[in-house]
């Protein structure tokens, strides 16, 4: 009975491996939540205010000095990217590429701190990313240009002028840079050997 033999063997194949669960893609929605409120928004705030008090009490290129020769309030406009990138381009081309860049940026980094289990330093290092990124795609969306106004020098030396939004991103950047040279916690470092060292027979 050759065709009941094949039914029987196809009825007890064994199904396709299923990955683990823990290995399936998790969303932590309560995180991504917690982040935003507590970080990115806030940010996007303080950004967004201090754009407007700038823009609103200054003449363009005004300056008013802080600390003399070293910290300026300097009332610029930026069409490039942060610390004028890419300003030397023609506009529309600029203005096309720096959008669809922000778009992707704040994308991937919103599925990252979903991705996040809980609010560690490199969740709020993308968080403040976030935020810096937001910043000033929504004043290329409403101005054209990203207001800039944070301006530290010495003297006849100039750091390129800033914004909070700039501000953001560097420092997120730099605490994505610090917690990717951290060691592993002990416990993960046993679990790793484990993982890898070959196992004797019984």
């Amino acid at each position: 009975m050759p065709q009941s033999g094949s039914a029987l063997n196809l009825v007890s194949a064994e199904p396709a491996v299923m990955p683990p669960p823990g290995d399936r893609p998790r969303w932590w929605f309560g995180t991504f939540a917690r982040l935003l409120g507590a970080v990115t928004l806030p940010v996007l705030i303080l950004d967004q205010a201090s754009k407007y008090y700038v823009s609103t009490h200054m003449e363009l290129y005004q300056s008013i000095a802080l600390i003399p020769h070293w910290l300026d309030i300097t009332y610029t406009r930026n069409p490039g990217a942060a610390f004028s990138l890419f300003v030397n381009l023609p506009a529309g081309f600029r203005s096309a590429m720096l959008l669809a860049l922000a778009a992707a940026a704040i994308i991937v980094l919103g599925i990252l701190i979903a991705r996040s289990r809980r609010a560690d330093l490199t969740s709020i290092a993308f968080a403040l990313v976030l935020a810096g990124a937001l910043g000033n795609v929504i004043d290329r969306l409403i101005r054209g240009q990203v207001i800039d106004f944070i301006r530290v020098h010495y003297y006849g030396w100039s750091y390129p002028i800033f914004n909070v939004a700039d501000s953001a991103i560097t420092i997120g950047i730099v605490l994505v840079i610090l917690t990717s040279f951290r060691k592993s916690p002990p416990e993960q470092q046993g679990d790793q050997i484990a993982a890898i060292k070959p196992q004797k027979d019984i």
